[in-house]
C-alpha cells in the first residue's frame, strides 16, 4: 500500500533521511517518535503536501512523484486524513463538515445524504446531526473528523497525532475506532508519540529520530 525507498527531504537541514519502509494493504501500523522527528512530513509526503528532494514514493501503486497534476485528487480520493486539531469548520453543521468531501468531488445529493448518514449511524452520533462543531466535546469533534476522512470510503487512512488533545479514556475509544475500521479493510497508520497508544498491540511500529528510522518494533 505504501512504499518509501530511500526517500530524503529537507528545509535548510534535513527533515527525513534514507527513509525506507513499507506499509502493507490491510496492515495498522504506528509511526513514532518525538515532536521534530519527522511524522507530519513524512505524512504529508504519502498525499502529496510535500515532494521528497531523493528517493522514490509508491502508493497503492500509484508513483507519487509522476502523477500528472490533473491526477492528484484522484490520488487524494483515496486517502482519509485526521488531524490533531480536528479542522472542523465551526459555521457548518456535523452533517455539512461529514458531507464536505463529497461534496467538493461532485456527488449526487441523495448519494451525500446515505453516505452521511451511514458513518453516524455507525458512531452513534446521528443525533448531532444539526448540532454545531463547538456544541460537542474533544471526544466527540475527533469522532466526526474521522467520519469525514471516512466517509468517501479510501483505502488508506492517516492519522497524526488524532489523540494529542484528547483525555486518555477518549484516545482509547478513539483508537478502537481506528481498529475497527482497520478490521472492515482500510489501510491504517497512525502518527503519534504517545507510547500509550501502541504498546502491546502487536502492531508493527516504526520509530523515527532526528528524521531517520531508528528501528521498527512490534507494540
Amino acid at each position: 500500500m505504501i512504499q518509501f525507498s530511500q526517500v530524503s527531504k529537507y528545509f535548510n537541514e534535513f527533515t527525513l533521511k534514507n527513509i525506507t519502509f513499507s506499509v502493507d494493504k490491510g496492515e495498522l501500523a504506528y509511526i513514532t517518535g518525538p515532536s521534530g522527528a519527522g511524522k507530519t512530513t513524512l505524512l504529508r509526503l504519502i498525499y502529496r503536501a510535500e515532494h521528497p528532494d531523493e528517493g522514490s514514493i509508491r502508493v497503492a501503486g500509484w508513483d507519487v512523484e509522476k502523477l500528472r497534476e490533473g491526477a492528484v485528487p484522484f490520488l487524494r480520493r483515496q486517502i482519509g486524513i485526521v488531524f490533531q486539531d480536528f479542522r472542523l469548520l465551526p459555521n457548518k453543521t456535523v452533517f455539512d463538515n461529514i458531507a464536505l468531501p463529497l461534496r467538493i468531488h461532485g456527488f449526487h445529493p441523495e448519494e451525500i445524504k446515505d453516505a452521511v448518514t451511514e458513518v453516524l449511524k455507525d458512531l452513534g452520533l446521528r443525533h448531532k446531526a444539526n448540532d454545531f462543531p463547538n456544541s460537542l466535546s474533544g471526544g466527540q469533534q475527533q469522532m466526526i473528523a474521522i467520519s469525514r476522512a471516512m466517509v468517501s470510503k479510501p483505502i488508506l487512512l492517516l492519522a497524526d497525532e488524532p489523540t494529542g488533545n484528547l483525555d486518555p479514556d477518549t484516545s482509547a475509544t478513539i483508537m478502537r475506532l481506528f481498529r475497527e475500521i482497520n478490521v472492515r479493510g482500510t489501510t491504517v497508520l497512525v502518527a503519534t508519540h504517545h507510547r500509550e497508544l501502541f504498546e502491546h498491540s502487536g502492531r508493527r511500529v516504526i520509530h523515527l529520530k532526528d528524521g531517520v528510522i531508528e528501528k521498527e518494533t512490534a507494540g
